[in-house]
């Protein structure tokens, strides 16, 4: 009798077949159960407890699961999506996660019944395709230009939040910081709000007191104290050259025979930062910043010239300068011509806030970057505020780049779940289950808004199926549930939407996400090299490519 050919190492682990995607669907639904409880505005928080003992307390989906830490691949991916979401457009990020988690859910029954898993994902690509026409059916368009249409949007977003209580201020801080940085190139739209936006915290104050500066500020002071602190109309010039003489890139040897020569080293290198200096000056900044060093020789020439100097500044906060002032970051001092220095800020302000000094450029005419100073009691909930705000920038940003809207509060889900579930009845092969199934998951979402706010699911869930299910008439597709009462009610009526963009990624991201995983009939761990033996880390686990 041949002997067994071994393959694998002996010690590498494997799951094949139905027991691998069974495997894959329990990891998925465990991810999704994790943060099921925090979406929409009776959503709990999570406390989280990290490795280095940083406490963070929160209810943002990608904030929580790029905090956990798993082993199982299948839950990493699940993570993943959190992760691209937030990254594509800043909201729904729970969302995605929970749909996900379903969706591996409701197939299920169908591997258990031995369907062949290519059979599932080609229905749920099928009711993708739907799901995002019908979307877009559905889809109201909205004027750009209406700030208290945009302004209900973004507040529809923060509501789900935890800092929903001050969601006017969080929607006026998102609307101004948008539409400042605002830019058409080529004649399209670019709205950079990473980049461009700089959002400063600063504990103590009241919450009330965060503002959009119509400008920038940097945690920086003036380098030599007798330097002006306020000056109003400043010519700013920027610079990310070093201001003091230049050192050899390579270990350099000087000999010296006579002390007339160190004294022609010294005149060398003061002529050298002299004739610098001396080309700075010819263009009469009041205001000098730069990247780099600053030499006591220099800042004694620029104090004398009145000149207020900051240096070692950040590249990013450097180039937001340059575009709230309007100047021009110049490399070479010999090369500065007029038009590089900005004239656009109203007033350069240095400031004692708590016990450390920042450094206000405010008044900008044309600001196309900016600063959102937040204050508030603690670290915690600073951080908090920042991360509620940075999903309302990317909402507000959403908007503004693709003006079309949908009816939040779960109601575009189940208009979309009534959709299929028509739609499948028309389908005679043996895919009509599994998309069939895909409506089914997409009633996650109104589902758990209302166990989420402690309601009668069934209840509620029966009466808004019957709405969709044509008791609403053509403005069925407006019902959903409010989320805080947990009735069903119309959407315009309450104010709650959605914007398109962010519920169609929803959709894309979750389905293709559950159709990669179950895909998968073989899972195959094998141990890393053990400690000691090159880089490689010891101990088993799934190995990432």
């Amino acid at each position: 009798m041949q002997a067994p050919v071994v393959v694998l190492n002996t010690n590498a682990k494997r799951e094949s077949g139905r027991r691998a995607q069974l495997t894959n669907i329990a990891a998925g639904k465990a991810v999704s159960d994790i943060i099921r409880t925090t979406l929409g505005p009776r959503a709990m928080l999570k406390m989280i407890l990290d490795a280095s003992g940083s406490l963070t307390l929160t209810n943002d989906g990608n904030a929580i699961l790029r905090e956990v830490d798993v082993s199982h691949p299948a839950a990493k991916s699940i993570i993943e999506l959190s992760r691209t979401q937030d990254e594509e457009v800043g909201d729904g990020t729970t969302t995605v996660a929970v749909m996900a988690g379903e969706l591996l859910s409701v197939a299920e029954p169908f591997l258990k019944a031995n369907m062949h898993p290519t059979v599932v994902v080609r229905a749920y690509f099928a009711a993708l395709d739907e799901a995002v026409q019908h979307a877009e059916k559905i889809a109201v368009a909205l004027n750009a230009d209406d700030t208290e249409k945009m302004g209900a949007i973004v507040a529809s977003c923060i509501g789900t939040k935890y800092m929903h209580r001050h969601s006017d201020m969080l929607v006026r801080i998102a609307l101004s910081a948008v539409k400042t940085v605002r830019d058409e190139v080529d004649g399209r739209i670019v709205i950079d709000t990473k980049t461009y936006v700089k959002v400063e915290k600063l504990p103590g104050g009241e919450l009330e007191d965060s503002r959009v500066l119509d400008g920038v500020m940097l945690a920086k002071d003036v380098t030599a104290a007798n330097m002006r602190r306020r000056i109003e109309k400043p010519r700013v010039l920027l610079v990310d050259c070093p201001l003091e003489y230049r050192k050899a890139e390579s270990a350099t040897n000087v000999e010296l025979t006579k002390d007339s020569d160190f004294r022609a080293l010294l005149a060398a290198e003061e002529d050298y930062v002299t004739r610098i200096v001396g080309d700075l000056l010819a263009h009469k900044p009041d205001l000098l910043i730069t990247e780099k060093g600053v030499s006591d020789l220099a800042l004694h020439l620029l104090a004398k010239a009145n000149v207020s100097v900051i240096r070692r500044v950040r590249k990013t906060d450097n180039n937001r300068v340059a575009r709230a002032v309007g100047a021009t970051i110049v490399s070479r001092t010999s090369e500065i011509v007029d038009a590089d220095v900005g004239t656009g800020a109203g007033l350069f302000e240095v400031t004692k806030i708590g016990d450390d000094y920042f450094t206000f450029i405010t008044g900008c005419d044309n600001p196309r970057a900016c600063t959102v100073l937040l204050r508030g009691g603690s670290k915690d909930v600073l951080n908090e505020v920042e991360r509620n705000l940075q999903d309302a920038l990317c909402v507000a940003r959403n908007i503004l780049l693709h003006p079309k809207m949908v009816p939040g509060g779960g109601a575009i889900e189940m208009a979309v779940a009534a959709h299929l579930t028509a739609k499948s009845k028309t389908l005679t092969d043996v895919s009509a289950a599994p998309y069939r199934a895909v409506a089914s998951a997409l009633e996650v979402v109104p589902r758990t808004l209302a166990e989420n706010c402690g309601a009668k699911v069934i209840r509620v869930l029966t009466a808004l199926r019957a709405k969709h299910a044509g008791g609403g008439g053509e403005d069925a597709v407006f019902w959903g549930i409010d989320g805080r009462s947990g009735v069903v009610v119309d959407m315009r009526t309450l104010g709650v939407w959605e914007p398109l963009i962010v519920k169609t990624q929803t959709m894309k991201t979750a389905v293709e996400a559950a159709a990669m995983l179950l895909r998968i009939d073989d899972i195959v761990s094998g141990l890393s090299k053990p400690k000691g033996s090159g880089d490689g880390v010891g101990g088993g686990g799934f190995e990432e490519d």
